[in-house]
């Protein structure tokens, strides 16, 4: 794994020792941010990366020139090296790290009190494998809506089996793109 674009361009990461983690594909990642630039994302942005795992999502929009991330993992073993991902890039001073389930509490809000512009999700698929009213997933998003600004993006990594369903709160599907055997769906909060 690396940072494909961006200030530091090439970079690459540390992985923990246990295959725990599902890294995302450079050829995906590029075409991912390719879409998140029609948002004018990530430029910028006050972003938050779910599930982060060693911090690849996060850290390419750092690279590409987000303005603040916080990294939300549950393992500690794999904060462990993020943490040392995150130094290597020299982004302390725009991360945070958090150490809970993101389903039990979103992501709570930046230093500077600013909803976040872009969300990552990337739960294990397993947890995505119900995407219903009322499964974890909907609980997640139903958090999220206080706490991403209005016109705000949300992206979820599921399995390319897996169909959300258009709406989600205040939260509706904009587009779905499929990669092999990976899917993500871009979700906007709707004003209203």
């Amino acid at each position: 794994m690396r940072i494909i674009a961006g200030s530091k361009r090439g970079m690459k990461l540390l992985s923990p020792k246990t295959q725990v983690s599902r890294p995302i594909t450079d050829r995906v990642k590029e075409s991912l941010f390719s879409v998140l630039y029609k948002y004018d994302l990530p430029s910028g942005a006050v972003v938050a990366d779910l599930f982060c795992g060693v911090g690849s999502l996060g850290l390419e929009a750092l690279s590409r020139g987000a303005g603040f991330v916080t990294f939300v993992e549950q393992d500690p073993e794999i904060i462990s090296v993020l943490k040392k991902n995150i130094e290597k890039a020299d982004f302390v001073k725009e991360s945070k790290v958090i150490r809970t389930n993101a389903f039990k509490i979103g992501v709570s809000l930046n230093p500077d009190r600013q909803k976040y512009d872009l969300v990552f999700v990337d739960p294990p698929y397993a947890a995505t494998m119900d995407v219903q009213d009322g499964s974890a997933l909907s609980g997640l998003l139903d958090l999220l809506g206080a706490q991403v600004a209005g016109d705000g993006i949300v992206i979820v990594r599921t399995t390319q089996k897996v169909s959300l369903l258009d709406r989600y709160g205040q939260f509706r599907v904009v587009e779905r793109r499929r990669w092999g055997t990976m899917a993500v769906t871009i979700l906007q909060k709707m004003n209203e």
